[in-house]
């Protein structure tokens, strides 16, 4: 499928930093906005229960409360994690969206989930150079899910779940473009605070 997948010792934590690479069929601008905007996140990325902006700073930054499926055939429990997201647009039709976790007194932690944790973490979506229709999109991820967690089974479980994202969102974005998909973008399962 064209999806790598490699990964090192995280200099943040004890876990890995992935790279994960993929063509999207789909323009740098409309993938970038895809990706980024929260109202749709949920009806295509299988591995989130929840993705809500709860806060907004300013036009290209959000902080955002998403809550995981569980995975790995329940092994891993979902997981809550509470992320600053920012969006920068390059010259060269580049975009970046990063990220990483942040403590936000109105979404303490709860019983019900274990907090995760994300350091830096981010995409990088550019147009393909043999076709500017189309994107590459390069993600790092180090993500410390905490809890009881054999870091074997994350190690195990991680690849498979970062390829998920990338078919994911082709299918999301194939979905979008289908005219049956045409009302999809405007049903936005966000509860976003002012």
């Amino acid at each position: 499928k064209k999806i790598t997948v490699s990964s090192k010792a995280s200099k943040k934590f004890h876990g890995n930093l992935y790279r994960v690479e993929g063509i999207i069929p789909e323009s740098t601008a409309k993938l970038s906005d895809f990706l980024y905007k929260p109202e749709n996140r949920v009806t295509w990325d299988k591995s989130l229960k929840v993705y809500n902006m709860v806060h907004r700073i300013d036009s290209d930054t959000i902080i955002c409360h998403t809550i995981t499926q569980s995975f790995a055939m329940g092994s891993i429990s979902p997981r809550d994690f509470i992320d600053l997201v920012y969006f920068k647009r390059y010259e060269g039709n580049m975009d970046i969206i990063s990220s990483n976790s942040v403590d936000f007194p109105a979404y303490p932690p709860s019983s019900s989930y274990v907090r995760g944790y994300n350091h830096a973490c981010g995409y990088i979506c550019s147009p393909l150079q043999e076709n500017p229709a189309h994107s590459k999109l390069v993600m790092f991820i180090q993500t410390e899910m905490r809890g009881k967690l054999s870091p074997s089974i994350i190690e195990a479980t991680m690849p498979s779940n970062l390829v998920s994202f990338i078919l994911n969102a082709k299918d999301g974005i194939k979905a979008l473009r289908s005219p049956a998909g045409r009302g999809y973008h405007q049903s936005g399962h966000s509860s976003f605070l002012k």
